[in-house]
């Protein structure tokens, strides 16, 4: 009995069904992916979240954002000298960085994180989570951010409403506040320090801002699906927003500017 084989029409035919089902495939199988590191970005959050509020039941206090300390944590300082203020940063404060191999390191990054300059890359200050400055503050500070930031960190207690403020967010870099937020903050850090870069991912001001050149898909482009952050709370629980809903805008200059969406999401009184 003779085999039939395929002709050429019909071999044509299989490939364009399976080019086109590829194609609709291919963007349901990334959009899937990308809401899979969504939600492990959110699990992250809220389990440095927990850590957030195990050091404060030790110490009573939230921990600093950075505090400049001579001695350097035990696995080494964070950043680069380069870039970064030396000191012990918020990971340092609730051990969520033992040693610089350690797995315990992976609950510092988003899965979803887009810095692309090398050496930006290699940092967990860059592009994963930021801790919100008025939360916890700084032990030592640089000008300008000493008109607003240094001092004690707050205890969940001393905040108004917990559940409406920010603690733990995606962003830019590790440290950032209401000031990030908005595109003409009322100070900037002119200095040559990183602290001046941080955004929160998405945010349409973002295309305004002055970034560092690793940072401006993640900053512009956003980083979760349709343009959203993961945002953790003060009280614990964990919420995916769009980065929109955390912008800062003035509403009314005078001596004593009106801040939309300032307080209490930003800032706790």
């Amino acid at each position: 009995m003779r085999l039939r084989g395929f002709t050429l029409v019909e071999l044509i035919v299989v490939i364009a069904v399976i080019t086109l089902l590829s194609a609709m495939l291919l963007p349901a199988l990334h959009s899937a992916r990308e809401q899979a590191r969504a939600m492990v970005c959110q699990a992250h959050i809220r389990d440095l979240a927990i850590q957030f509020h195990q050091y404060e039941a030790e110490h009573q206090t939230l921990p600093y954002g950075i505090w400049a300390m001579r001695s350097s944590p035990p696995s080494g300082y964070l950043g680069d000298a380069s870039y970064d203020l030396p000191g012990w940063y918020w990971p340092d404060f609730i051990g969520a960085v033992r040693h610089p191999s350690s797995r315990d390191r992976k609950i510092l990054e988003c899965p979803s994180r887009r810095i692309e300059t090398p050496g930006l890359s290699r940092s967990v200050l860059y592009g994963n989570y930021g801790v919100n400055r008025s939360l916890c503050r700084s032990a030592a500070d640089r000008s300008p951010y000493k008109r607003e930031f240094p001092g004690p960190p707050l205890s969940t207690s001393t905040i108004r409403h917990p559940g409406a403020t920010v603690l733990l967010v995606d962003s830019g870099y590790a440290l950032v506040c209401w000031w990030d937020a908005m595109l003409q903050p009322p100070h900037r850090y002119l200095g040559p320090l990183a602290l001046g870069t941080a955004y929160i991912p998405g945010l349409a001001i973002n295309k305004e801002k002055e970034l560092l050149s690793g940072q401006i898909d993640d900053a512009i482009g956003g980083r979760h699906p349709n343009k959203t952050v993961n945002v953790g709370f003060a009280d614990g629980h964990v919420d995916r927003m769009k980065a929109e809903a955390l912008c800062v805008e003035m509403v009314s200059e005078s001596d004593e500017p009106i801040y939309h969406n300032r307080t209490p999401l930003w800032e706790p009184r």
